[in-house]
């Protein structure tokens, strides 16, 4: 019954998928309107989030930024749907970048992590990386609970090469891989599973739980690190960035490459405040003394 499913979805998304981007962008702005003044999805969270940020804003200027935020929102859903079926040339135009320090590092032959952040729009990211990027392209994501979407996004992100590596099952996950020049990409700015094995550090005026994992791993086999960040040029149209974070993690102090990603990302969402995900609850933890990793 799921594979029957399965199918009629998958039917339904690929003709969608034909559709060219301004008439999916018609959707989109359907979907914004019914979220955002129907449903409120998660509104309350967003505005919480919002003025966690941005205290000096005032209300009208945080509901500008919420309305912004929900149309990347809603074009981030619908810009994925046509990733089912978009070519290569396709997503080399509708998303540029220089991958010159990813060359760099694999023509010296090291593997290296990429940092990113749930900033718009990062599914079309994960499809276009490949397609430039030379290492074996390693994704950590965290499974969906509707395993009829899961089979659906899995087959999406997977078109181009991308290997996808689930966080639960981590290391047998990433083993076979080892031996390989990879580039691994994980999310470092999501909730941590465990705020007391995470690194605590002041993000927009509050003590924010970070996974320390990445930089654990990165520090223990002087893996460098990469931080990226999506621009939007204009609808439909984006910018991948990359930075270089660590070249030497082995050689730097407990928490400072996680410090340097904090820095990173604070400074994109305080330049553009729309392109991040607002409607997770980033800030439900609270910092204990118990929990120690206080990084400053």
């Amino acid at each position: 019954m799921l594979s029957f499913m399965y199918y009629i979805v998958y039917g339904i998304f690929y003709l969608l998928s034909l559709l060219p981007f301004w008439v999916l962008h018609l959707f989109s702005d359907f979907a914004y309107c019914i979220i955002y003044y129907g449903v409120g999805y998660r509104k309350d969270v967003v505005m919480k989030n919002l003025l966690q940020a941005f205290p000096d804003k005032t209300n009208q200027e945080r509901v500008r930024l919420a309305k912004a935020f929900y149309h990347n929102f809603t074009d981030n859903f619908i810009e994925t749907i046509k990733l089912i079926s978009a070519s290569p040339a396709f997503l080399k135009k509708h998303f540029t970048g220089d991958f010159s320090l990813c060359d760099q590092l694999y023509e010296s032959g090291r593997k290296c992590q990429l940092l990113v952040g749930h900033n718009f729009n990062w599914e079309m990211a994960m499809l276009r990386m490949p397609l430039d990027i030379r290492h074996k392209f390693l994704v950590v994501y965290l499974k969906l609970s509707s395993p009829l979407f899961e089979r659906l996004i899995y087959k999406i992100r997977t078109r181009n090469g991308a290997v996808m590596l689930p966080a639960t099952e981590m290391k047998q996950a990433i083993a076979p891989h080892l031996s390989s020049q990879y580039m691994l990409v994980l999310g470092a700015d999501q909730n941590p599973g465990s705020p007391r094995s995470s690194y605590w550090l002041n993000f927009f005026g509050k003590l924010t739980p970070f996974v320390s994992g990445p930089e654990k791993a990165s520090r223990k086999d002087n893996i460098p690190i990469l931080f990226c960040k999506f621009l939007k040029k204009k609808r439909g149209y984006y910018e991948i960035v990359f930075e270089m974070g660590a070249e030497n993690p082995a050689s730097l102090p407990e928490g400072e490459i996680t410090k340097r990603y904090v820095q990173f990302l604070q400074q994109f969402i305080t330049e553009h405040p729309e392109m991040w995900l607002w409607s997770h609850r980033r800030w439900k933890w609270e910092w204990k003394e118990e929990f120690g990793n206080l990084v400053q």
